[in-house]
This record gives C-alpha cells, structure tokens and sequence, in this order.
C-alpha cells in the first residue's frame, strides 16, 4: 500500500454506536452530540481521529461551520484541486478552532507579501515573536514562468507586519558561479531549521531549478544569522555619514579647518579597533589632496563647487540617513512619472 493510500481519510460521523461507516458524512439526529463530528480513520494504523466536534457554535466572519446532517454523500477526489497559487495568510486557534484571516493575498501590495510559490520554507521564533520564510519557486502569473530567486522575509507577529529583509534578483549563471562561496543560489525543495537558542538558521540541499539541469540536487550546507544593529550603532552610523559629509564640504572651502575637523570631530566617533572604519578614516584624508579643477569635473561641468558641489552631497547624504527610517517616515521610491497615465 502506498504512503498516499496509508493517509487516505474516510470522513464521516456516526448516527448511534452501532452506526456503518463509509464515504460519507452523517450526524446525530437528536440533541445529544456524543457521536457527532468530523472524524479521520487511518487505513495503515486501522485508527480513528476526531477531527472536530459537530460546529453547533457560531464561526467566524466569512467562514462557514460545517454542521452534522443525514441523507447525505460524500466524496473526496485527490485530483480534483484548484491550480490557483495563493499567498494568502492566517491563523488558526487549535484550542477554540477559529480560523483569522491577516491577508487575503491580493495584489494591492505585491510588494509588501512574500509571492505565492511553492516550497517555501518557513521557521518561527516564539520568544522574538517572529516568522522567517525563506523564499523558493515563485510562481508569475504575468509572465507565466517559474522563477526561482533568493529572498528572505521577517513576519512581525505583535506588529503584524512583514518585511522583506534580503533580495537577490540575479538569476544568470555566470553570477551565480562567483558567488557559490558567499551566498547560497536560488532553490526550492530545500531544507531549512532554526535553532531559537542561539537563533540561527541552517540550509541544506534543495533544487536550484535549472531546465538544462532538472535532475541536478545540492547538498551544500549553510549557516545564517541575523545581526541586529542597535539603537547606539544605528546613530552612530548617522553621525558618522553627516561628520564624513561635513568634512567634505570643509575640504572644498578651507583645507586647514577641515584638516582639524578631521582629527577631531571625525576621529571621535570612529571604531579604531575596527579595521574597515579605520582603513576608511585613513583614505579620507586623500580628500585634502585633490586640485580644485579635479573636484570641479568630479562635480559636473558647468557648475560651481559651492551649488552643485554642496546640493548633489546633501542629497547623497539624505538617501544614505533615510535608509535608517521607516517607509512611511521617507518619500516615495517610486518615480511620479510612473504616477502619471499615458
């Protein structure tokens, strides 16, 4: 018998004890729901489950019960399902059985839901509230084409947010090739735990989804940890983009004082123990050395230092400070010429 045949499940409820069993659903005719319900039997354990009592409660919004009946059939056809790719998101109570719906999975926010697809890989952390899912084979209803990229999403459950915290949309081979020591490729019907102690994920295997390919499976194995940067890290950051911008713009005006700044003000705040801040600290000093026509060409033809010099580093320096902010706190990434219909 094969294992789908094992899990084959003949739902049915009884009329009294001495009641028949079969394909079918029944329920109790008077009052007393004893031997009413939904129940499972397990052909390969010769074993039955209730799966629920017969639903005399009120359901949720929009969800229906499924109450006990008689004079009734029914069937369950293994082939008969709905090839509809759903992205849709909910909860279900296995204490009281209600079902919540978080996200119809619409297309009003594609950007904001992980895609419909197959095999994605899902972990949970109970104590940080959180839920991971590691993307797979996506599914693109518009270009009617499996698409198999590396993304990862964070479910904030008290906030009941997502966020999409890692993307990679590369796709060619030759890419790929060069990475395979730095990041895992894309793949589906692969293996991912998470260990909530020492909250790191583990990766294993899968199928990196190559038509020239399609027997090809991994077996690499992968490490992944979230570093979360803290409230002091994060303004720190800040503090270092606007010190590295007010120097810059000292280096065009007044070498001496920006000399000073450097030694001082910028100095202060730098990681010397850290050798990339600290390699990064020393270049800066390059900047005092640059001729005056150079930072000009650098600027742009046509301008003078102090309005495109000053405008084109601020605005670097606001797309660099805004990336700390939520999105409702920053503007619009899309273009307002996409806004306007043709």
């Amino acid at each position: 018998m094969s294992e789908r045949e094992a899990i084959l499940q003949l739902l049915i409820t009884f009329e009294e004890r001495s009641g028949t069993c079969g394909m079918a659903l029944v329920g109790s005719s008077n009052s007393d729901p004893t031997f009413s319900g939904l129940y499972c039997y397990h052909v390969s354990t010769n074993t039955w489950t209730k799966l629920c009592d017969d639903c005399s409660r009120p359901s949720s919004p929009g969800f229906p019960t499924i109450r006990s009946r008689v004079g009734h059939s029914m069937l369950f056809h293994p082939c008969q399902r709905s090839k509809e790719y759903l992205n849709d998101f909910f909860t279900y109570n296995v204490d009281t059985q209600e079902i919540q719906q978080i996200s119809e999975g619409t297309k009003k926010e594609p950007c904001n839901i992980p895609a419909a697809g197959f095999t994605q890989r899902a972990t949970i952390d109970p104590e940080l509230n959180e839920i991971y899912v590691l993307s797979g084979l996506s599914k693109d209803k518009e270009k009617r084409d499996d698409n198999v990229q590396n993304s990862f999403w964070v479910y904030y459950i008290a906030q009941n947010k997502w966020s999409c915290i890692y993307r990679n949309e590369n796709t060619g081979e030759h890419y790929w090739s060069k990475m395979q020591h730095l990041e895992p490729c894309p793949r589906f019907a692969h293996q991912l735990v998470y260990d909530p102690c020492n909250k790191v994920h583990y990766l294993f295997g899968g199928n990196p989804g190559r038509s020239c390919l399609p027997r090809l499976r991994l077996d690499d194995f992968w490490q992944l940890q979230l570093c979360r940067p803290s409230h002091e890290q994060i303004l720190q950051k800040c503090k270092l983009f606007i010190r590295k911008h007010r120097f810059e713009e000292l280096a065009v005006k007044d070498r001496m004082a920006a000399l000073q700044y450097l030694q001082t003000s910028l100095s202060e705040i730098i990681d010397h123990e850290d050798s990339e801040q600290t390699k990064e600290f020393q270049l800066l000093a390059s900047v005092l050395f640059q001729e005056q026509d150079e930072k000009e060409t650098q600027l742009g033809a046509g301008h003078s230092v102090d309005e495109s010099g000053c405008h084109h580093r601020r605005s670097q320096l606001f797309d660099q400070l805004i990336e700390f902010f939520p999105s409702f706190m920053s503007q619009p990434k899309a273009n307002l010429i996409d806004l306007i219909s043709l």
